[in-house]
């Protein structure tokens, strides 16, 4: 019996493109993902996200006949999640774009923004983790979305090219540019440990 857990994307798309039914697999696979994804990158109730999550998950459904298979199917469809996002934002005016993440995020996150290893225990700590955040959202978007992609989900240049439509030199200068600004926010709040 085949396991689809095991098939990479490429050939799920390409099952999905021949039987509807199997899109179930490509929604199973990345429902947890976008996800983390939506709720690190806004403020929406779990409700909302899974709202938009649907959005995301139709629009790659109707679109699934474009896909690009030059690209990797997972840079595509978290374009399409941005976009998505970028378009709730947009229509929710009262709900801030911000990033929101947690212990684990945090403990993953700082010693890639800082070039130093944290103590867990010692450093992540509720105020620190607000502080983080509150220093994530002065950012500006172009910069805190590098942060998100690349040290919270995972991907790769190529693949934050792909996803953002930049060149790759644009994607590294604006992560060396974000780090930098990250850091000179979290010294003037005073960030313990961290600076």
């Amino acid at each position: 019996m085949l396991n689809y857990d095991e098939l990479p994307d490429e050939q799920l798309v390409q099952f999905a493109l021949e039987k509807e039914d199997h899109f179930y697999h490509l929604t199973r696979r990345y429902e947890p993902k976008l996800l983390r994804f939506i709720g690190r990158t806004t403020n929406v109730t779990h409700e909302e996200a899974e709202d938009i999550l649907q959005e995301i998950f139709l629009k790659v459904y109707l679109n699934l006949n474009g896909f690009d298979t030059t690209l990797k199917f997972s840079s595509w469809i978290y374009r399409i999640a941005r976009n998505e996002i970028i378009n709730q934002y947009h229509k929710r005016k009262s709900s801030s774009h911000i990033v929101n993440i947690n212990e684990n995020d945090a403990a993953n996150i700082l010693p890639e923004l800082t070039g130093q290893a944290c103590a867990h225990d010692e450093f992540i700590t509720k105020e620190n983790i607000r502080l983080i955040n509150k220093a994530l959202e002065k950012l500006p978007e172009k910069y805190r979305e590098v942060l998100v992609l690349r040290f919270l989900e995972d991907k790769s240049y190529e693949e934050i090219s792909d996803i953002l439509q930049k060149p790759g030199g644009t994607v590294a200068a604006r992560l060396n540019r974000a780090k930098a600004k990250f850091c000179k926010i979290a010294s003037r709040q005073n960030l313990e440990g961290l600076i």
